[in-house]
């Protein structure tokens, strides 16, 4: 599959889903140190669920990810459609309280 058929794929997948990440492995047996601590972060942040896809399933799906997002590492959060960041930026922004608001104004979490 090309990026241009895969482009359409990830957009829908992106919009259609409240909270997304991509990452090495799935929230149960997350395959990077990376991913493990934004799943752990989202969840103490409250998010029960969020969709994911495993960027390690293949090759395509992994670079074309990156030129989705314009964003090099993973792993990689959307909220609500919009790119929020990799393993530094969600972290620092769950440390400032950034990211709790953000969830709650996005309806993602519950106060």
């Amino acid at each position: 599959m090309s990026y241009e058929e895969l482009r359409p794929k990830l957009d829908a997948f992106v919009k259609s889903n409240k909270v997304v990440l991509f990452m090495k492995g799935d929230p149960e047996a997350p395959k990077c140190g990376f991913s493990k601590k934004v799943v752990e972060t989202l969840k103490n942040e409250g998010v029960e669920s969020f969709a994911h896809m495993n960027i390690l399933a293949n090759d395509t799906l992994r670079e074309g990810v990156k030129k989705y997002s314009d964003w090099p590492t993973y792993p990689q959060l959307y909220v609500d459609g919009e790119f929020v960041g990799g393993c530094d930026i969600v972290l620092q922004m769950a440390e400032d309280g950034e990211l709790h608001d953000l969830l709650l104004e996005k309806g993602a979490i519950t106060a």
